[in-house]
């Protein structure tokens, strides 16, 4: 078996895509907004999100190819037939299938249409020659683009949260396997 078996690359792909999630989501998002100056850090989560999301959808899809089948030979088969055996749905298939559609929501929809408003925010500091952050009052173009940012920002949140939460789901399931 060994490392032609799909097995080990299931196990490695599950765990970087919690720890990717996890480490982003509760510790370098974090730290990085509380240390970088908003400029810097609106730079590098621009430059970091879709690097982000594509590896939250990619991985996902090599967890439904390599879901492992059980090791008795009347079992579960392994790869997608496995993955979308209905004796799955639940425990495999629902959690799984929620992380790739929330990362793929927040990868070609929400993701892009935020860095747009960020965008259009910055052509607004200029015109109006006072930053999105600062303190009220603010023209009326600049509070419906802060408006839009906040509830993109937010969906967006909920978003990465549905991969986690799926995330953490499936790792139930993975580790009820293990024995």
């Amino acid at each position: 078996m060994g490392f032609f078996s799909p097995a080990p690359y299931h196990i490695i792909s599950y765990g970087f895509l919690l720890g990717t999630t996890f480490f982003h989501t509760f510790v370098g998002g974090i730290i990085s907004f509380r240390v970088l100056p908003r400029p810097q850090f609106s730079s590098l989560m621009s430059s970091l999100f879709p690097i982000y999301f594509t590896i939250q959808t990619a991985l996902p899809l090599v967890l439904a190819i390599t879901y492992p089948g059980s090791q008795n030979p009347f079992g579960i088969t392994g790869g997608i037939t496995g993955f979308l055996d209905s004796s799955n749905r639940y425990s495999t298939f629902v959690p799984v299938t929620a992380t790739f559609v929330s990362a793929l929501a927040n990868l070609a929809f929400v993701g892009p249409l935020t860095t747009k408003v960020m965008d259009e925010r910055k052509l607004q500091e200029k015109k109006d020659g006072k930053k999105s952050w600062d303190s009220p009052p603010h023209s009326q173009e600049m509070q419906a683009l802060n408006k839009q940012f906040g509830i993109l920002h937010g969906v967006s949140s909920l978003l990465n949260l549905g991969t986690f939460v799926g995330s953490v789901v499936y790792g139930v399931t993975l580790s009820k396997r293990i024995s």
